[in-house]
């Protein structure tokens, strides 16, 4: 079940002990693999979320992401080249109007996702909305400021983060975050209904077998639904 949204008028200081750096090296020592292992078929990725931003926990998964549009193909070679096999391999379509997205499920809680269409600007800001950096960045322990599931800004510091309430200061929040108003004031709608209505679910989910690839199942949705055909002519 999803948490329910948090409420901070004023900034909260939150310090990490021991366990959660530990547990943060971990997570981003295996995202480095994975990065890596696409960084060596030049194929250029991103970690977001929890990870990125440092405020994770026992249920943080590894979420990395390739921003440009990229073969399945290759990706799934790049990774089967560096050890990694897929548990699950899924195409999602979140609603009617977003872009289809794959998704291989690795071992250890961590996943790599790419878009199989071009993204509008909105969906592309996503990432950074909830905090993303690249290989180089992660190279260097280097944590950024994002928006996390409950409406709270993370910025991390040197002893763990500061988090506050961003509902009411939509704008505020997408100049410090370099993304457009656009981007916040979607996320708050989006998650302040599935605070009210519980989960929402998504409009495509289609789980690939291992002789599918997700440029052929997407082809085969398109000639049944045009829903799909009118996404792709966008």
């Amino acid at each position: 079940m999803a948490k329910k949204l948090e409420r901070y008028a004023d900034c909260v200081e939150v310090i990490y002990d021991q366990r959660h750096w530990q547990l943060l090296r971990q997570l981003r020592s295996q995202a480095l693999e994975i990065m890596e292992a696409l960084a060596s078929a030049n194929m250029f990725s991103i970690v977001h979320g929890s990870v990125a931003r440092g405020d994770v926990s026992k249920k943080s998964d590894v979420d990395v992401f390739l921003p440009e549009q990229s073969s399945s193909f290759a990706i799934e070679t790049a990774l089967e080249a560096a050890g990694f096999h897929a548990k699950r391999r899924t195409l999602v379509q979140a609603t009617p109007a977003y872009a289809f997205k794959g998704y291989i499920e690795l071992e250890e809680k961590s996943c790599v996702s790419f878009s199989l269409v071009k993204m509008r600007r909105t969906e592309g800001e996503f990432y950074k909305y909830g905090g993303a950096i690249e290989l180089c960045t992660l190279k260097n322990d280097m944590r950024v400021a994002g928006v996390d599931k409950q409406l709270m800004l993370i910025e991390p510091n040197t002893i763990g983060h500061v988090k506050s309430g961003i509902v009411g200061r939509e704008e505020e929040v997408a100049r410090f975050l370099g993304v457009s108003t656009e981007i916040v004031h979607d996320r708050v709608r989006a998650l302040q209904r599935r605070d009210a209505i519980g989960r929402t679910g998504v409009f495509i989910e289609r789980v690939l077998s291992s002789e599918e690839t997700f440029e052929m199942v997407l082809e085969g949705l398109a000639c049944k639904n045009p829903a799909v055909r009118r996404r792709l002519r966008r």
